[in-house]
């Protein structure tokens, strides 16, 4: 960029802290350090004068009656600064490597991301695309009458969803308006009882409002109940299907055609660090560890008599008195295979069986040992699950050990709930929360700028089905891997 052409930010006269009437011109959009001796002003120019400015600014952009909940801001001891773009402040302190914590969550960008998607997103189904609309009562009735005849159920009231607290207040109110039972954290209590709770400790709370079975002339006790549960629970309900799967319903949003409804919208439904919005795959984490056969059994030149098994708890399998040697021993016999065979050697039936189990085949294992013998009936789960109990806390922690754990990609929702990533778009740019973002800040530069010159983000429209998009009065046409 030509000098003549270059952008700058230009500050005079700072005098804020131990900042002496500064006149300083940073060029726009290159990486700048203000380095310097501890005291010289670095955090007193970056923070508390154009930080601090940008803000106060930002802040005035706002209306009356936003700016009267926010309170005011004072300006910085600076005489002018011109050129200042909107600016983030990320705190300084030391870095860690928590996969929970990325650009967006550090600086904060994606808590907008995900108020604008709970706030102004669109709902779709996630099974046929179509927008998701309100739910009416009838409607409700009508697909719940639908269950087969003899079916039952429980119209459950969910008061408190994921919230910390005795909730001592909505027992007490559930039990003065004559309900019986409560379902605490999926355990069912009778509200003559007492229910003590851990304060600290998020609860799901859901008064049992009726108990039904399906069958004709049932529609008006049924339509009665479903007002008392959405009058309860702010619009929400959950039936419980005995030996099905429940059903939730929403007078916000359900789709008529796959009659998928979802709970209430809220931030948290767009965010991988909480329960609510992670993936119950990967915990939010977008991969998950998993255990690697190939590294279970590292050489496969072995046999299992000459110790193949490498992964924890099986070091000692090669020792005939030992316990993992007996489980071999019953699993060579019954299902007659060699330990004394190559790993690589073997059926492909009898290296699934090692890795995989038996799959509910008991066997009997002869053992022998300090406490005595006798014979026992095992059900061999296989190296993996049995992998999994050794190592449950190290895979919480994502510590590896002997080397048997690896990193697998998991392509489901890059850590976002599979239905909660395909509900929403954003409703100018027709773009779902994940995609938005795994995108780059190249990517969205271009896409937002570049491509749409000098017109405001509101006017942009939905992305059709050959990604064109229109900005009054031209029409552009967006790659295909724009995102």
């Amino acid at each position: 960029m030509s000098e003549n052409n270059r952008q700058y930010i230009k500050i005079r006269g700072a005098s804020e802290h131990n900042l002496k009437n500064i006149d300083l011109d940073i060029p726009r959009n290159e990486f700048v350090v203000l380095t310097g001796l501890s005291g010289s002003g670095k955090s007193s120019l970056a923070f508390d004068t154009i930080y601090a400015e940008g803000q106060r600014r930002y802040m005035e952009s706002l209306s009356s009656y936003a700016r009267q909940f926010l309170g005011q801001m004072e300006k910085p001891n600076v005489e002018t600064i011109e050129g200042l773009p909107p600016a983030i402040s990320i705190d300084q302190k030391s870095t860690n490597r928590n996969p929970r914590s990325t650009v967006g969550t550090v600086t904060e960008i994606y808590d907008y991301f995900r108020l604008l998607y709970a706030r102004i997103g669109v709902p779709h189904c996630p099974k046929c695309g179509k927008e998701i609309k309100k739910q009416s009562v009838d409607q409700m009735v009508d697909t719940i009458m639908e269950l087969e005849d003899g079916t039952k159920l429980q119209l459950l009231a969910p008061v408190v969803r994921g919230k910390k607290g005795r909730h001592e207040k909505v027992l007490e109110q559930a039990k003065k308006a004559g309900y019986v039972r409560v379902l605490v954290d999926g355990n069912l209590y009778e509200l003559s009882e007492e229910i003590t709770l851990d304060k600290n400790i998020k609860h799901n709370i859901e008064i049992v409002v009726d108990r039904l079975v399906v069958r004709e002339g049932m529609e008006k006790r049924l339509t009665d109940s479903i007002e008392n549960v959405l009058s309860l629970a702010d619009g929400l309900m959950i039936v419980d299907v005995i030996g099905g799967e429940p059903m939730n319903f929403s007078m916000s949003f359900a789709c008529p055609d796959c009659g998928v409804s979802i709970s209430e919208i809220e931030p948290r439904s767009f965010s991988f660090n909480n329960p609510f919005g992670a993936c119950p795959v990967c915990a939010g984490l977008g991969y998950k560890m998993e255990f690697s056969p190939e590294l279970m059994i590292p050489d496969k030149s072995l046999s299992l008599n000459g110790g193949a098994i490498s992964c924890m708890g099986w070091q000692s399998s090669c020792d005939k008195s030992s316990y993992s040697h007996a489980i071999l021993e019953a699993m060579a016999r019954d299902f007659k295979f060699s330990l004394d065979t190559p790993f690589e050697e073997l059926s492909e039936d009898a290296k699934d069986l090692i890795i995989n189990g038996t799959r509910g085949h008991v066997m009997k294992v002869y053992y022998k040992g300090q406490r005595g013998e006798g014979v026992y009936d095992v059900a061999f789960e296989g190296l993996i699950k049995d992998g999994v109990m050794w190592g449950r806390g190290t895979l919480d922690t994502k510590v590896t050990f002997n080397g048997v754990l690896f990193s697998a990609n998991h392509l489901i929702g890059q850590g976002f709930v599979p239905n909660n990533m395909k509900l929403f778009t954003y409703p100018y740019i027709g773009i779902a929360v994940d995609t938005l973002s795994c995108a780059t800040v190249y990517r969205w530069e271009w896409f937002l700028f570049n491509k749409y010159e000098k017109a405001t983000f509101g006017m942009l429209g939905a992305i059709s089905p050959n990604s064109e998009i229109r900005v009054s009065p031209k029409y552009y046409q967006i790659p295909s891997d724009t995102f």
